[in-house]
């Protein structure tokens, strides 16, 4: 999963600011610009005739966004011209140094704000007892919510806009080809105040959204209290499951097991009822009650009691997390919707073209095809759950409780990981020096969710990967989830420190570093010492990654289309949104799932915990495994530290400049589809 780049977020709108707001008509009015185009067009022809040798473009959008930003409050129009006259750094040497400090500074901003939201968090977030009302408020509290106020009222804020203006996605496909590393920097560093958004909004939303994970974070099912018709019990009694994480990945063990078909069942029905909202209130996080899952009926001591279903709080959450966003959307003119900020900001990818990349795979005919093999395989039809069929993978032959034994005795504690982590980035390539040089940047933690990775903001910090840790050990799917965020935090760490600029770091959006966190997941097994030489063991890697892509691209385009449907419909109720999700859900499922799996409105995508707690972060998988496919069949035969190494040092540029230098092409779902077809062939 994901805690990823806080000057990503920082340009999205953590660095918001006090705008004045009046209340008209019980409606909140945004205050304006107080400047007129007279003053702007002054202003831009008084610093051309002083510079002329100065970039006249600069000098136009960066005088026009920074008046844009121009409050009453900031001063008279007399203010601004002599603002601009006074700041405007027309020499180039003088220029650098501007952006030099400004690095520095916000390197420092960055950093410790970050650390400071991490101390705030800290008991949502790691396993340290029973979280209070006061941790809620505390985890709810966000430190950055003033800090812009600040930046705009000393002027700092318009600095940056005056002479590193911003550009747009459009501007930057344009032109980035032909920029410098050092132009590219710029622009960066010109996506900074965007937006003045009052820190009272600021707060509130970081409340909603703080609210929506604590949800997540602690909605377990006790696996060991489900039971049948019979009353009998097939789990383990200790066995808890948070959702959707664990229930899923529960499934996908099952495949091994001689009885896994209806445990597998079992756990289906499980979502089911979260996805409906007929879930019994009582068995959420508790294990008071034993549950029937297909009744729907809860038991205590044998004995049939009275059930009161979840009130459509999932849906709450996600409804309060639209109507936060909702809050910022007037203060982004550019992007005036979370859907165009998700894309066109966030992931620097179109939603359009996001859309066509997932709706080009997943109709497909080759999908029919490998849904064919997988029902042979099994033997019997596909049931829904199987969108997440595991038996590609070599580890689906080798028991999980037994990759337990081998994990929880190598890791008997958070430490022992965090220990151990320079001898597994040798293994994967990376030489002494540098893997000890990482290793030493990241901090293992025992996570009270499914686990995540924050990376740090200042080179001077840790990163952090966060696991569940048992009290016996870490079980194989913490090991799996700490192998997985492990490469989130290998990326952060490189992109920290050897990107060459501060507001270049990162990677250009949360699928790349999905990518890196998926590669190095891959080769949990191998990292454990265990060889696998199965046959056809490429073709059906090959097939392994096809059918991820299918089942999580079904996921992100219901996520992207209840988005849709909300700005829609922005007075719906819970019950509206409840009813709503399944019914997207089913429409995604019968145009793209139904004619491979032969059953027809089944609701199993809208599944995923993400789409509450994390607001269209679900496309970014999927982008994810398509770019990590790409990367993984380009470095066959290569060192794959030294091309993660050689990669990452781009930093942050636009999706489609940064894969032309590390692939040689855009993102694409040709080549998967390819290697799909080849693989299907050579098993028959």
């Amino acid at each position: 999963m994901k805690h990823i780049l806080i000057f990503v977020i920082i340009i999205s709108f953590l660095f918001v600011s006090c705008s004045k707001i009046e209340q008209t008509g019980g409606k909140t009015k945004v205050e304006e610009s107080n400047i007129t185009q007279i003053t702007i067009d002054k202003v831009i022809n008084d610093l051309s005739d002083k510079y002329p040798n100065a970039d006249k473009h600069r000098i136009q959008k960066g005088v026009t966004q920074a008046a844009a930003l121009w409050r009453q409050s900031d001063g008279d129009e007399a203010a601004f011209v002599d603002f601009c006259v006074a700041q405007f750094v027309a020499e180039q040497q003088k220029l650098d140094e501007l952006f030099n400090n400004l690095e520095y500074y916000f390197e420092q901003i960055g950093g410790n704000f970050n650390a400071l939201n991490l101390a705030l968090k800290e008991k949502l977030h790691l396993d340290k007892g029973e979280i209070t009302d006061l941790d809620l408020i505390f985890g709810g509290y966000d430190p950055t919510a003033h800090l812009t106020e600040d930046l705009f009222s000393n002027k700092v804020a318009f600095i940056v806009k005056l002479n590193f203006p911003f550009y747009t996605l459009e501007e930057k496909q344009k032109l980035g080809e032909n920029w410098s590393r050092k132009q590219w920097a710029y622009a960066r560093m010109g996506d900074l105040f965007n937006s003045r958004v009052p820190p009272d909004i600021a707060q509130k939303v970081s409340n909603i959204l703080t609210d929506a994970d604590n949800y997540i974070s602690n909605y377990n099912i006790f696996a060991g209290y489900l039971v049948d018709d019979q009353m009998k019990t097939h789990f383990p009694p200790d066995m808890k499951l948070i959702t959707h994480w664990n229930l899923r990945d529960e499934i996908k063990a099952q495949y091994s097991q001689s009885d896994g078909l209806f445990k597998q069942k079992m756990l289906y029905e499980v979502m089911k009822r979260i996805i409906k909202q007929d879930i019994p209130q009582q068995v959420i996080n508790k294990n008071e009650y034993q549950w029937n899952p297909f009744s729907n009926k809860i038991y205590k001591n044998g004995k049939e009691e009275k059930s009161t279903p979840e009130p459509f709080t999932r849906y709450e959450k996600l409804l309060n997390n639209f109507k936060a966003q909702q809050l910022l959307d007037k203060y982004y003119p550019t992007y005036p919707t979370a859907i165009a900020r998700s894309f066109e900001l966030g992931l620097e990818i179109p939603e359009k073209q996001v859309e066509q990349l997932f709706v080009e795979l997943i109709s497909s005919p080759v999908v029919r095809q490998v849904g064919e093999l997988i029902s042979q395989r099994l033997g019997r039809p596909l049931q829904p759950f199987d969108i997440w069929y595991d038996g590609f993978k070599t580890r689906s032959s080798i028991s999980q409780d037994e990759l337990s034994k081998i994990t929880r005795k190598k890791y008997p504690n958070k430490d022992a990981f965090e220990k151990d982590l320079p001898n597994i980035l040798i293994k994967l390539g990376f030489a002494p020096e540098k893997a000890n040089f990482i290793a030493s940047k990241i901090q293992v933690d025992a996570a009270r969710g499914a686990g995540h990775a924050w990376g740090a903001e200042m080179k001077s910090q840790k990163a952090r990967l966060r696991t569940r840790v048992g009290k016996d050990g870490m079980d194989y799917k913490g090991y799996n989830i700490a192998i997985h965020e492990l490469g989130h935090n290998v990326e952060q760490t490189i992109t920290l420190h050897d990107v060459d600029y501060y507001s270049m770091k990162g990677v250009p959006n949360t699928a790349f570093t999905e990518t890196w966190a998926f590669i190095f997941q891959s080769r949990d097994l191998d990292l454990l010492g265990i060889k696998t030489d199965a046959p056809n063991k490429e073709e059906l890697k090959v097939l392994d990654a096809f059918w991820s892509m299918y089942e999580i691209m079904g996921v992100s385009l219901v996520d992207m289309k209840v988005w849709n449907w909300m700005y829609k419909n922005p007075n719906a109720t819970k019950e509206d949104l409840a009813k709503q999700v399944v019914e997207i859900a089913k429409e995604v499922w019968n145009k793209y799932y139904a004619p491979v799996f032969n059953i027809k409105d089944e609701p199993i995508l809208a599944i995923y915990s993400h789409m509450i707690d994390y607001p269209l972060y679900l496309p970014a998988y999927p982008i994810g495994h398509v770019i990590e496919f790409q990367i993984e069949d380009y470095v066959k035969g290569k060192n794959i530290a030294s091309e993660m190494v050689r990669v990452l040092s781009q930093g942050r540029l636009i999706p489609d400049i940064w894969m032309k230098n590390a692939v040689g092409t855009t993102i694409s779902v040709k080549p998967i589809l390819k290697s799909t077809e080849e693989a299907i062939k050579k098993l028959k």
